[in-house]
């Protein structure tokens, strides 16, 4: 850490006094898959479904942060790193203000996830949103696998890069067996005693 940078958390607010206030808990659901296994799409509802209830939420896509915050990120092995690394500490931002806060990324790798892990600690909650690359391939809607296995895209995930399956995640979505209904049940009754503030 640079010499003349002074950190002032012991000054701030702290989480116990912002979830009063929201009367939530804060916390990160992370979840991971490849692209069109339903991510986005469970996020989505999850939120709608936690708004709903009463709660307040922020939801971080690895689409909309790459026109933002992550913008200067390419998709080379170094970039997906840091793209994960950058979103991890802005979801830890929001979680210790108390925010629910969903992040729906591909996040293809064990050592990415054990570093979103040590960033984010007991706030994580790895959602593994399993689906086969066929049925990914079957649901691709925005012809980016096609263009892929054409070679048109370098790098993507599944096809000429890797995905490697969470070693441990806290639940696990088959969304090529299950129906949208289901598996956000399944992601609701998964976190109720992480957001109920007790």
């Amino acid at each position: 850490m640079s010499t003349n940078i002074y950190p002032i958390f012991d000054t701030l607010l702290g989480k116990p006094e912002k979830e009063k206030l929201l009367n939530q808990k804060g916390i990160v659901i992370w979840l991971i898959g490849l692209s069109g296994s339903g991510k986005s799409t469970i996020a989505r509802a999850l939120e709608n479904q936690l708004y709903k209830e009463g709660n307040f939420t922020q939801l971080l896509d690895g689409d909309n942060l790459r026109t933002g915050l992550n913008k200067d990120l390419g998709f080379s092995n170094e970039d997906r790193v840091e793209n994960l690394r950058r979103t991890a500490e802005t979801a830890r931002l929001f979680a210790n203000s108390g925010v629910i806060t969903i992040c729906s990324f591909i996040t293809p790798t064990e050592v990415s996830r054990i570093q979103i892990r040590e960033i984010l600690k007991d706030l994580y909650f790895e959602v593994f949103v399993e689906c086969p690359l066929e049925e990914c391939e079957r649901r691709d809607v925005k012809g980016i696998y096609a263009k892929a296995r054409k070679g048109e895209i370098k790098n993507f995930t599944g096809i000429d890069a890797p995905f490697e399956d969470p070693v441990n995640p806290n639940l696990v979505l088959k969304t090529h067996k299950d129906d949208l209904e289901s598996c956000l049940k399944k992601l609701r009754d998964s976190i109720q005693s992480g957001i109920k503030l007790d």
